[in-house]
């Protein structure tokens, strides 16, 4: 999944940065991967295990799904207080602290006794994961070497949309063989093994000094001036919706598929998730095609695409609901890959904060959503959710009409 970077990379010499080909770019490459994985896989290894809390600490499937709603949550308003603050420490330490407590709170949430225990450590997990994308992508751009930078960042996102198809599918099939308390564990345990690993392959900055952070006015003002730029305030709102719909569909559909008729497994129900391949894929044939044929053409094809798979999946047969599945993830990453890298294009200075309030807006959306979506499978099962889900989509291409033709 691609994750845009507040932090605000500092100018270096381009002769102290580091070249591809090197040991010290494979290096980081690696480094950057494991990053990615752990910090994506912990954030969405709750999803699949809903209808397991929802049998085990007898709670609703709108209250199970704050399991992956806090932490999202969580992490919005972390990733916009570290792009605020990161640039006083080192992004080493910074990354590698956040990767160590997430991973032991994950742990912890596995052995939690109670259910309002483990949402407090899911809770807290998502407040430790704000510091890897603050800083993740500013690392990268602070130490490579601008032609080679490209691979690099493909690297970590790459990682990303690997840790978060894994967190889903590993954790579900984990889970069908043992227990959610031993998948929970094995996925601490994984983000333990890929911190150990990041400490040891990521070299320490060379071109980034800490320095004082800015005073909070300073970026209250920069975060104002965006909201008021024309075309961020709608790309911020379709971050939002189109994560909110993607979350929404896939927390629900498990509980669906559960239950007769079609009576799946943990260990099968997760296997649908291997369809981010796909999306991973659209992400980058989405970037490069709004180049060539503009940005809001696949923006909004991004989006009908995930509402003509919404639609699919009101039919019955189980594989024209998988169909369905691949293309609300086909049209997500479409939509994703497009709103992320226009807020960079239409933001006029500052881009670290523009990518923070994005940041913000799409993991935001994610919670509210989520949780909105268990309401509406409460009221009126599957097809309310799905009513509800298209009403958004209905509202992002509306919303799209904001966005300035450049």
């Amino acid at each position: 999944m691609t994750v845009l970077s507040p932090a605000h990379p500092a100018p270096t010499p381009t002769g102290a940065q580091v070249r591809r080909g090197t040991p010290e770019y494979r290096r980081i490459g690696a480094a950057l991967f494991l990053t990615g994985f752990s910090a994506f896989s912990l954030i969405y290894c709750a999803q699949p295990l809903l209808t397991a809390f929802t049998r085990d600490f007898h709670v609703t499937p709108a209250q199970s799904a704050l399991s992956l709603s806090l932490t999202t949550g969580c992490l919005a308003v972390s990733i916009l207080i570290m792009s605020a603050v990161a640039d006083s420490f080192s992004r080493r330490r910074v990354m590698l602290t956040s990767l160590l407590a997430a991973a032991l709170l994950n742990g912890l949430a596995a052995l939690a006794p109670t259910w309002n225990l483990l949402l407090l450590c899911r809770a807290l997990e998502g407040l430790a994961l704000g510091g890897v994308p603050a800083v993740a992508m500013a690392y990268v751009a602070e130490e490579i070497h601008p032609r080679d930078l490209g691979v690099a960042m493909g690297q970590y996102v790459g990682g990303t949309a690997f840790g978060g198809m894994m967190g889903r599918v590993c954790i579900g099939l984990l889970a069908g063989v043992t227990s959610w308390h031993a998948a929970l564990l094995v996925m601490g345990g994984l983000g333990l093994l890929s911190a150990a690993g990041f400490a040891l392959l990521l070299p320490a900055s060379r071109g980034f000094q800490p320095r004082p952070a800015a005073p909070a006015r300073e970026h209250l003002r920069r975060w104002a001036a965006h909201l008021r730029t024309p075309g961020l305030g709608a790309l911020f709102t379709l971050g939002f919706l189109n994560l909110g719909v993607m979350v929404a569909a896939f927390n629900y559909l498990g509980f669906r598929l559960h239950a007769p008729p079609y009576a799946l497994s943990a260990a099968a129900i997760s296997l649908i998730f291997l369809t981010y391949l796909l999306g991973s894929a659209a992400s980058s044939w989405g970037g490069r095609m709004a180049d060539r044929q503009g940005r809001l053409p696949l923006l909004r094809a991004g989006l009908l695409l995930s509402g003509a798979g919404l639609a699919l999946t009101l039919l019955s047969p189980l594989p024209v609901i998988i169909l369905g599945v691949t293309l609300i993830t086909v049209g997500f990453f479409v939509t994703h890959s497009v709103a992320s890298s226009s807020v960079g294009h239409l933001a006029r200075r500052d881009k670290g904060h523009a990518s923070a309030l994005y940041l913000l807006a799409y993991y935001a959306g994610s919670s509210v959503v989520g949780v909105l979506g268990g309401l509406a499978w409460a009221a009126g099962g599957w097809p309310l959710l799905v009513a509800l889900c298209a009403a958004l989509l209905g509202l992002g291409l509306t919303i799209t009409r904001q966005i300035p033709r450049r």
